[in-house]
């Protein structure tokens, strides 16, 4: 074969597979089963497809204006992936704006192999909050043993950040008092609380959805902490991406089952997705949703909130903003959305990471009126 037409053969392979990944946002998990994967894969395809169109460009083919067709049919959708915000420092001195974070704590390295460094993460996590000094934050994996204990999280953090109110959800275990799940602290009163249920939640499921209404001054806000799904990968499942990794049937069968725990995943997602925007609708109050999606924008669970809702990453940066830094590359899972009644600004993403993903926070508040 030609290599000539090994490289046409590859580029339709590609494009084909980047127009696939189109229909990931849109289509339901569980009409096609591995469609998440390929917008999951989105970015890969992107950017081959870029390197190809310059290729085939520098080659002076008409490949490459099919490319670049191709590429444009993606239209808005590849601005989920590029951001093009513009930030609005000054207006977040209004002084009704509420300053939020969200953060997948990773239990605060509970289980650290190394105990001469038991409380180094947890701590540093402690240092961070406290220097960013948020009104409200919503933490994901968060861990917290009843009292007597040598590992304080929640009483800590309520005594360093002069919490006034917090609302949280847990798994319990019956040895040791431990509660493993999802929580919410306020430095302003919660007038109401309460829990969005998921129809898909199992046993072993400890993925949660809680919500508050919190008065700030004059104003109420409604903010939902939602950690959807997850995949539930272990430690034997990513040794396909260790060098050392061993022999090929190893790698595939490792491969095949990730693939499996992701198309479990997906269809559950969609389904909470769905029950937690239905129950935003009913939000009487401007509303903020918080959270670890476990899911890209290219998914259908982020295009359930992005249809409704406004991603604050979107409207206030610039560039891709990767928020997850665990073993398997996903890039940006943790988010922050508002109804379209509140604006945003100042928001940051964690530089050093101290979890498997880096805080990220902003300002939320109701723009003033002309």
């Amino acid at each position: 074969m030609r290599f000539s037409s090994f490289m046409k053969i590859f580029t339709i392979v590609v494009l084909c597979a980047l127009l696939t990944s189109y229909l990931a946002p849109f289509v339901h998990p569980n009409t096609f089963k591995i469609l998440p994967l390929f917008g999951l894969l989105y970015p890969v395809f992107l950017l081959i497809a870029l390197v190809l169109m310059i290729i085939w460009a520098l080659a002076r083919s008409r490949w490459a204006i099919i490319t670049l067709l191709i590429i444009i049919i993606g239209g808005k959708l590849h601005f989920r992936l590029f951001a093009f915000g513009q930030d609005q420092d000054a207006i977040a001195t209004n002084v009704n704006a509420l300053h939020v974070m969200s953060y997948n704590v990773r239990l605060f390295d509970l289980y650290t192999a190394q105990k001469g460094e038991k409380y180094t993460k947890r701590d540093a996590i402690f240092k961070y909050i406290q220097n960013t000094n948020p009104d409200i934050v919503c933490f994901q994996e968060f861990y917290h043993q009843d009292k007597p204990t040598s590992f304080s999280t929640k009483d800590t953090l309520i005594e360093l950040l002069e919490i006034k109110d917090y609302h949280e959800r847990y798994a319990h275990k019956l040895r040791g008092r431990q509660n493993f799940g999802v929580a919410v602290l306020s430095k302003y009163p919660m007038i109401a609380k309460g829990d969005v249920m998921f129809p898909t939640q199992g046993e072993k499921d400890f993925n949660y959805c809680v919500f508050v209404d919190i008065i700030k001054n004059n104003d109420t806000f409604r903010v939902y902490n939602v950690h959807l799904q997850s995949i539930k990968l272990k430690d034997d499942d990513y040794s396909v991406f260790d060098k050392n990794a061993s022999t090929t049937s190893k790698v595939k069968s490792t491969i095949s089952l990730m693939i499996e725990k992701l198309t479990i995943a997906y269809p559950k997602r969609a389904e909470q997705a769905r029950a937690v925007v239905e129950h935003i609708k009913t939000s009487p109050y401007p509303t903020i949703v918080c959270g670890d999606f476990n899911d890209t924008p290219m998914s259908y669970a982020y295009n359930q909130f992005n249809n409704i809702l406004t991603d604050s990453f979107r409207n206030c940066m610039t560039g891709i903003g990767s928020t997850y830094v665990g073993r398997v590359p996903a890039g940006r899972i943790d988010y922050i959305f508002y109804t379209k009644d509140l604006a945003s600004a100042q928001f940051k993403i964690q530089e050093v990471p101290l979890s498997d993903h880096r805080a990220i926070s902003c300002k939320i508040y109701k723009p003033m009126k002309p």
